[in-house]
């Protein structure tokens, strides 16, 4: 969530033993204003080179003691990060899937919210996460992808600044990487921030491949450079181009593929858009219905048909969040828990952008997204039939504390979720505690880069859901959350060791 929790709750359980966060003692406060964007865009020390190859050249297994010596004589936590970053987009290549190793990158922004959301010590225990997974993402490029590194950009073919814009969208709407390459590094050097979030939200949104992980780059990178600094954005819009192309082999541009229907069909919505007079039902619980059966066209025309009556976009947002967290419920893994992830991000995009064209496309997309979603969990196995508006108490009668909640998460997802449920009716005000407790454990027990994507947008989101529904949703996200007695990290140890 946005706001600090309250630090006092957050060590409370994690005084003493393997859990213990104390040994982050020896290291400097990272302040929540050092941590935050900068609205002037401070711009870092053009030494920044030297620590982007410290990253990249020091073995995994020397490189948290390098840069904990560092920390310790003061070398600043946004210089970490934005090495951490850059040495992602540089040396992990966004294909053949823009997922996988290049995780490293996409959870670099997932990493740096969850610091931003614990107490200031502790804000460092993810940053040292995300650079032990970068030197295993960059152990997987070498072997998958032949080393491959960023190389350095024709500088002969670069547009002019009148005709970059021109020269990207052309290349990107005709699937031409070596076009993009050049056109998006001219691009970087004219556009402001607001016009270049403005036609990556929309390329970022445009199709269904790789389960939403090309809006979630798009978010991660906007995100990230608002706190590293926008004098690094050639790289990282180089590299978020390329990714955003990702096809699987046919030219888009010149077929009709599933993947490419819904944002076609919903951009043609948004061109011929017109008031529609009628009653507007109650948003949430019409698109949980609908959620279930409907197909992806079905539900990108329901939403523009519920907007076109005047229904608050916020309204419809709740609704989807809703229906992602029903699809999680039913099958927990990897693609019931990118429906949220992916959410957030075409969330966060809706609410950036200043277009209105485009907020409304990113809206339907969003709608258009979810069935296919359902669709695609169905190649992983049984998905089941939970239903979160039926999500209740697990005991009307039964006192449950936040501890019970989590205890059950390594047993039974379910009965967690159901505990929590309780926990929270009689408890108004205790979702702080509950989430507060949620970062927590992701903390001590993340291994995986979507431990922090999940958790971080899950978490986000949940302020934006209206009471009414806010416990259903925070409860339906334990079932990809951390248990607490799931087995603390190993590399929380590793780090105990190395700075205690």
């Amino acid at each position: 969530m946005n706001a600090p929790p309250d630090r006092r709750k957050f060590l409370s359980a994690s005084a003493a033993g393997a859990g213990s966060l104390a040994f982050l003692n020896n290291l400097p406060l990272v302040s929540a204003a050092e941590a935050k964007p900068d609205s002037k865009v401070v711009r870092l020390d053009s030494g920044i080179e030297p620590l982007v190859r410290l990253v990249e050249e020091t073995p995994r297994d020397k490189l948290l003691e390098e840069v904990g010596s560092r920390i310790k004589k003061g070398l600043a936590y946004r210089d970490v990060l934005a090495a951490l970053f850059l040495a992602g987009v540089r040396n992990i290549q966004p294909r053949p899937q823009v997922g996988f190793k290049f995780h490293a990158v996409m959870a670099v922004n997932a990493a740096h919210q969850a610091a931003l959301a614990g107490p200031d010590r502790e804000r460092w225990l993810p940053l040292f996460w995300g650079l032990d997974n970068f030197k295993g993402a960059q152990a997987v490029n070498e072997k998958e992808s032949a080393g491959w590194r960023m190389k350095p950009v024709d500088e002969a073919k670069v547009p002019l600044p009148a005709k970059a814009r021109a020269a990207f969208t052309s290349a990107m709407d005709n699937w031409d990487v070596e076009a993009a390459d050049t056109a998006v590094v001219g691009l970087a050097r004219t556009a402001t921030r607001g016009e270049l979030f403005e036609l990556f939200a929309r390329y970022g949104s445009r199709d269904f491949r790789d389960i939403g992980h090309k809006a979630i780059f798009v978010a991660c990178s906007f995100r990230t450079l608002d706190v590293i600094g926008w004098q690094h954005s050639e790289p990282v819009l180089r590299s978020l181009a390329y990714a955003l192309q990702k096809h699987d082999g046919k030219n888009p541009a010149k077929e009709d593929l599933e993947q490419d229907r819904p944002g076609r069909k919903n951009a043609e919505r948004i061109r011929d858009a017109a008031a529609v007079p009628g009653a507007i039902p109650e948003i949430p619980g019409e698109l949980l219905s609908a959620l279930r059966t409907a197909s992806a066209d079905e539900m990108g025309a329901k939403v523009a048909e519920l907007t076109a009556k005047g229904a608050a976009p916020q309204a419809v947002w709740e609704g989807l969040f809703l229906g992602a967290g029903e699809l999680l419920m039913r099958q927990p893994g990897i693609i019931g828990l990118h429906t949220l992830t992916a959410l957030n991000a075409l969330h966060y995009a809706h609410q950036t952008v200043a277009a209105n064209d485009t907020r409304k496309l990113l809206l339907l997309q969003a709608a258009s997204f979810l069935p296919m979603f359902r669709e695609a969990m169905k190649t992983r196995g049984k998905v089941g039939d939970a239903k979160i508006d039926d999500l209740g108490p697990r005991d009307e009668k039964a006192m449950f504390g936040v501890a019970d909640v989590y205890k059950e998460v390594s047993k039974n997802k379910e009965t967690a979720a159901r505990t929590a449920m309780s926990y929270l009716k009689a408890n108004p005000d205790g979702a702080k505690e509950l989430t507060d407790e949620g970062r927590r454990l992701i903390f001590l027990k993340g291994t995986d880069a979507h431990d922090y994507k999940f958790s971080t947008a899950v978490l986000e989101d949940a302020e934006v859901i209206s009471p009414a529904w806010r416990d259903r949703f925070l409860a339906a996200s334990l079932f990809w959350m951390k248990g607490s007695e799931t087995p603390d990290s190993p590399l929380v140890k590793r780090t105990h060791a190395a700075l205690a």
